[in-house]
C-alpha cells in the first residue's frame, strides 16, 4: 500500500466478501505473524492457541494466491506450552528454514526445517527455577536482529543478545506490569504498562527514560503499542477498555495528535502499514477492522475522521497482523478463525 488512497471491495458492512479467506482452527487463536519471506507472493503464517492449560499449540500455515485455499503443514507444527502471548519470524530472513520466536513465561526461538520444526533455544534469566514472570510481549530489532526485547508483569524489558543467548541489559521500565515493547531504531525501544504511561528507552542512556503520553484518567493501563516504521516521529497505543486509538508525535509529548474513535467498543490491536506511512489498522471487541488513512500534517478535524475502509468480522477480533513482505494482506484472529483480508 502507497500513500495514495486505495481501491478495495473491503467496506463497512457484514456481508460475505470476495477478499476475504478464512482459516478454520481446531483451537481458539489468539497470537499470529507472518513469514518475512518476500520469496513467494503467498502468505505463510504461525498461529498460536489459546487454551489455558499447558496444552497448547503453533500451528503453522500458508495460503495458496492462485488456488485462494490454505494448506496447513502439520508436520512443521509443534506443542507449546502454555498459550503464546506472541509469534514473531526472524524479521530480515529469507531462509527456507527461518527462526519463530515465542513468549510465554520465557522466550524461545523455533527453527521451521523442510520436514520438521526443532526447539532452537530456550532464552531464560530466571533466577529461580520454580518461577518466572510470564512474558506479555517482545519485539524482534528489525534494525539490529540479534536483539530481542522482551515485557513482563515484573515491571521489566530485557534486552537479550540472540546470537549469544545472553542478556544484554535488563531495566525496570514501569511502576506497573508492562504489556508491550516495540523498537524504533537499532538502541531504541518504546514500552507501555499498566502503570498508563508510554516510555522511550536509548540503550546509550539506560539510566533515562522519557515519558511521551500519560493515560487521561490516572493508571489506566495500555496494552498495545506499534510504532510507525515508515515515519519514526509516530507511534499508536490503545487504553484499556476504550474504544479509541491515540496516535502520538515523539516530538510533542502528552498531547495525542489524533485519537481515532470509530470502532463501538474496546480496542485490541492496532497496526501501522508496513510500506505507507499514513495508514494504519485498528480491530476491536465490535468485530470490526478498521484501516485509517491520517492526513499529511496529522492533524484532525474535531468531530475526527472516518476510516478509508472497514471490515466486519462474526465476532470479537483479538489480535491482528499487516504482512511486512505482502503489505496487501492483513490477517486477523477471532474465536477459532484467522481471516486474511486483502487490502
Amino acid at each position: 500500500m502507497d500513500n495514495s488512497p486505495q481501491e478495495s471491495s473491503l467496506n463497512p458492512n457484514p456481508n460475505p466478501n470476495p477478499n476475504t479467506y478464512t482459516f478454520d482452527s481446531p483451537h481458539p487463536i489468539y497470537s499470529m505473524a507472518f513469514s518475512p519471506s518476500s520469496s513467494s507472493s503467498s502468505p505463510r503464517l504461525a498461529l498460536g492457541s489459546f487454551i489455558e492449560d499447558l496444552s497448547n499449540r503453533v500451528d503453522i500455515v500458508s495460503f495458496d494466491d492462485e488456488t485462494l485455499s490454505f494448506r496447513p503443514h502439520p508436520h512443521l507444527s509443534f506443542e507449546h506450552p502454555y498459550p503464546p502471548t506472541k509469534l514473531m519470524f526472524h524479521p530480515n530472513s529469507n531462509s527456507p528454514n527461518p527462526l519463530l520466536a515465542s513468549s510465554g513465561e520465557f522466550i524461545r526461538l523455533w527453527k521451521l526445517n523442510d520436514d520438521s520444526s526443532e526447539l532452537h533455544c530456550v532464552l531464560n534469566n530466571s533466577k529461580s527455577s520454580d518461577f518466572c514472570a510470564p512474558l506479555t510481549s517482545f519485539d524482534w530489532n528489525e534494525a539490529e536482529p540479534r536483539r530481542i526485547g522482551t515485557s513482563s508483569i515484573d515491571t521489566t524489558c530485557t534486552i537479550w543478545d540472540v546470537e549469544r543467548g545472553a542478556v544484554e541489559t535488563q531495566l525496570i521500565a514501569h511502576d506497573k506490569e508492562v504489556y508491550d515493547i516495540a523498537w524504533g531504531e537499532a538502541g531504541v525501544f518504546a514500552s507501555v504498562s499498566a502503570d498508563g504511561s508510554v516510555r522511550i528507552f536509548d540503550l546509550r542512556d539506560k539510566e533515562h527514560s522519557t515519558i511521551v503520553y500519560e493515560s487521561p484518567r490516572p493508571d489506566t493501563p495500555l496494552l498495545r503499542l506499534s510504532w510507525n516504521k515508515m515515519d519514526l516521529r509516530y507511534m499508536a497505543t490503545i487504553l484499556m477498555d476504550s474504544n479509541k486509538v491515540v496516535v502520538l508525535d515523539i516530538r510533542s509529548p502528552s498531547m495525542p495528535v489524533a485519537e481515532l474513535q470509530r470502532h463501538r467498543a474496546s480496542v485490541n490491536a492496532v497496526s501501522w502499514a508496513p510500506r505507507a506511512s499514513r495508514h494504519l489498522c485498528s480491530a476491536g471487541d465490535d468485530g470490526q477492522a478498521l484501516i485509517w488513512e491520517l492526513p499529511p500534517a496529522v492533524t484532525l478535524p474535531p468531530e475526527g475522521i472516518d476510516p478509508v475502509l472497514g471490515y466486519s468480522a462474526r465476532a470479537e477480533i483479538n489480535q491482528l497482523q499487516w504482512s511486512a513482505a505482502q503489505p496487501d494482506w492483513i490477517g486477523i484472529a477471532f474465536a477459532n478463525k484467522m481471516q486474511l483480508l486483502r487490502v
